[in-house]
């Protein structure tokens, strides 16, 4: 049993090897553990059992209970091993593995200024949001500083040999993959869901000259620290250009390129967008609420309808942007904000080598400032049945699957006609 919400490494309250495999269910109360079974010391320093015990003012805290099911009857653990290790570790061996996450409430402190009661409140780091999926931090050393990704890392039912890297947008997070996540490992193929740098249960530093280039360099980083030489990258929204960017910069390690509803077809700034400053970036991201969250998803990423399954994602940022890390948050956002203005890739799409796929709901109508943008400049933005169109054209031998009746983001307001479509794709 895991804390997932003690950062950095998460913190375990109970670890217990060697179960027998034709064991079911221990019995409430139980003293002893069954024939050949022991407890490994754990984060508190004993092999007892710890029950949940969330700080008072944290919020909060999940619990998850994994059990994993691995090739071998026994195996060793180092004592007292950091969770997210121990975690990385089994997720390595483990021939698939099931959790259950239970959540408990510490007492609650104060709300901080400008909080409201029916708002959530996370870490910088979503601490308090739980994942569909067992979270595993990846560190390395970026720009100076020692950094971490998070990132769920999930086998395939009946494995077909090929890796897919979920690359998620602005905002958004890896959770959001979820329904698409359970489509890909059904049909076969181990998944990798990252959150990059900046977003979500990843760093939030102080300071980061953010890049396409460096978020892409990030992401092969883990993928060489888990031995995979080639992957299909499978990229929505601003996840798109990060994934343009890898494809370009490691065309013999990118299997297949799919790109759902990206940003980036279009150079805003050429199109007279006006540019503002990293700080007017940070200025407006202070102001993030659930409510102006909502109201810029319906009409943009749902065309105009709404669903109460939206809500948990509208809740997951409005949570971010309201807890006690919410200007580090906004800041990280507003330079995400500028890199995505600043660097456009459609001028590179020629370029690209690598077999891809478009996947475009045709209600999409996101642009980057557009709001910032005089009206009759406004209108001619973010039109992604043209859009795509062109850029099927400019990518060699791309194919156009288009979802006439979605918006932004297919694979959440229809996930049975996308993941039908991306399935056989995949399989072209």
């Amino acid at each position: 049993m895991i804390d997932v919400d003690v950062k950095p490494d998460e913190w375990s309250h109970w670890v217990v090897v060697d179960l027998p495999a034709n064991l079911s269910a221990l019995p409430r109360g139980t003293l002893s553990l069954p024939g050949g079974a022991k407890a490994v010391v754990s984060n508190f320093g004993d092999a007892a059992y710890a029950g949940p015990c969330p700080p008072k003012g944290t919020g909060v805290h999940h619990y998850q209970f994994t059990i994993w099911a691995l090739p071998t009857a026994t195996i060793s653990l180092a004592p007292d091993e950091k969770a997210t290790k121990l975690t990385a570790l089994l997720s390595k061996q483990a021939l698939d593995r099931a959790s259950l996450t239970g959540m408990v409430s510490a007492p609650i402190l104060p709300f901080a200024s400008g909080a409201t009661a029916d708002t959530p409140s996370y870490g910088p780091e979503l601490q308090g949001f739980a994942y569909p999926y067992p979270v595993v931090q990846f560190d390395f050393p970026s720009q100076r500083q020692t950094l971490h990704m998070a990132y769920m890392d999930v086998p395939a039912k009946n494995s077909n040999g090929r890796t897919v890297v979920l690359l998620h947008g602005k905002n958004f997070c890896a959770a959001t993959w979820e329904g698409t996540i359970d489509a890909l490992a059904a049909s076969g193929y181990r998944v990798i869901a990252p959150d990059q740098v900046g977003f979500c249960k990843s760093s939030k530093p102080q300071r980061y000259q953010y890049s396409f280039q460096q978020l892409a360099r990030n992401t092969r980083a883990l993928l060489v620290s888990l031995r995979i030489r080639s992957a299909t990258l499978i990229a929505h929204s601003t996840g798109g250009m990060i994934a343009v960017r890898y494809a370009l910069m490691y065309p013999t390690e990118t299997t297949q390129l799919v790109l759902v509803d990206p940003i980036g077809l279009e150079d805003w700034k050429a199109k007279g967008v006006p540019a503002i400053s990293v700080d007017d970036w940070y200025a407006r991201e202070l102001k993030t609420n659930a409510d102006s969250i909502r109201s810029y998803e319906q009409g943009t990423y749902y065309a105009d309808h709404w669903s109460a399954d939206y809500e948990t994602w509208v809740q997951m940022l409005a949570g971010l942007n309201n807890g006690p890390g919410k200007e580090l948050v906004a800041w990280n956002s507003a330079l995400i904000y500028d890199m995505i203005y600043t660097q456009p890739v459609f001028y590179e799409f020629s370029k690209i080598a690598v077999p891809t796929l478009l996947m475009i709901g045709d209600k999409d109508n996101t642009a980057i400032g557009k709001d910032l943008a005089p009206p009759e400049i406004r209108k001619t933005l973010g039109n992604y049945p043209e859009l795509a169109q062109r850029a099927a054209e400019l990518i060699p031998g791309a194919k156009l699957v288009e979802f006439p009746d979605l918006g932004h983001a297919p694979q959440i307001q229809d996930p049975a006609a996308f993941h039908k479509a991306l399935i056989e794709g995949l399989a072209k």
